[in-house]
């Protein structure tokens, strides 16, 4: 499973972050989904390896610009790109009067391929053919959302090591005992329940979408495998805002992961404040989070390429 960050900022995009969009790609898969599309996230996606020709779906956390007001832009030139693939936008109710204003004196047909727009409720559970997806609403200023994504469990597996003890080599014999049908090799039977390997459980992630309290996620996050949330704030920069914001802390975040045990943390939604040009240095983000969680820590940056392993491991590439 890949993980390519297109967006890192909050807010407003720096001349080190654009706004908040994120790819996720599957094993072996000719497809990927995109999580949020914020201003200009075409132009991240033509600099980083994805296609727009292999985008399959969008999801939409929430209606703040930052998170989609790069998507008419992005239906737009997948037309000029010729990629004609059908286009699955799932959103919070307004996303659709968004996109038909925007296209007020066309029709879809324009665009000259399928695009279907949906629009969700939270709570709601989404079924796709690697994964199902639950949506789950969090604490922000306008409704926000997050993706509890469980990939399949891996079943059908063979025990190789068993079936060339008995002399099998890799042959369609195998295809068949993977459909469960039973074989005759050299004259004995050989029945597909004794060697198939035990399922290899799915991996689990969140990626939220703007939210001020992380332990809202409650069981959802006990022993997962990567939550991905925004942590715009150290906690004394919060203390300090004369108007207090919905946002996360990095004492929050790094609190509430440790709290159910999750595995990887990736942290985005970086506040602009925090950068090379600044005095602030995103280090003091990361080292907040670090002092309340013994996981594996990540602060994404823009065109950063996280894989999440099956041994559920996140590595940076």
């Amino acid at each position: 499973m890949k993980l390519t960050f297109l967006g890192t900022s909050a807010g407003k995009p720096t001349t080190e972050r654009n706004v908040s969009a994120l790819g996720l790609e599957f094993d072996q898969d000719n497809k990927w989904y995109l999580f949020d599309c914020g201003e200009a996230t075409q132009h991240q996606i033509m600099r980083s390896s994805l296609r727009v020709g292999r985008l399959n779906t969008i999801f939409i956390t929430h209606l703040h610009g930052d998170h989609y007001y790069g998507l008419l832009g992005l239906l737009s030139s997948k037309k000029l790109d010729k990629a004609f693939n059908p286009l699955t936008i799932y959103g919070p109710k307004g996303i659709r009067k968004f996109i038909e204003c925007a296209f007020a004196d066309l029709s879809f047909e324009h665009l000259k391929y399928h695009l279907k727009i949906i629009e969700y409720e939270a709570g709601e559970r989404l079924v796709f053919d690697r994964f199902t997806l639950k949506i789950l609403p969090l604490v922000h200023s306008v409704e926000s959302v997050a993706f509890y994504i469980k990939e399949n469990d891996t079943s059908n597996r063979l025990n190789e090591e068993k079936l060339r003890a008995e002399g099998l080599e890799p042959s369609p014999l195998y295809g068949e005992l993977k459909k469960g049908r039973s074989i005759v090799f050299e004259g004995k039977k050989l029945e597909p329940e004794a060697f198939m390997l035990e399922p290899v459980p799915g991996r689990s992630l969140i990626i939220a979408g703007d939210n001020s309290q992380p332990s809202v996620l409650g069981n959802y996050l006990n022993d997962l495998d990567l939550l991905v949330h925004e942590c715009t704030y150290t906690q004394e920069a919060y203390d300090h805002l004369p108007e207090k914001v919905l946002h996360t802390t990095a004492k929050d975040l790094g609190e509430a992961a440790e709290k159910r045990h999750v595995k990887n943390l990736i942290a985005t939604h970086i506040n602009p404040r925090y950068s090379t040009h600044s005095r602030l240095d995103v280090k003091e983000v990361y080292d907040e989070i670090k002092a309340g969680y013994k996981g594996r820590l990540f602060i994404a940056n823009d065109f950063d390429v996280y894989t999440l392993g099956r041994d559920k491991v996140v590595e940076k590439l």
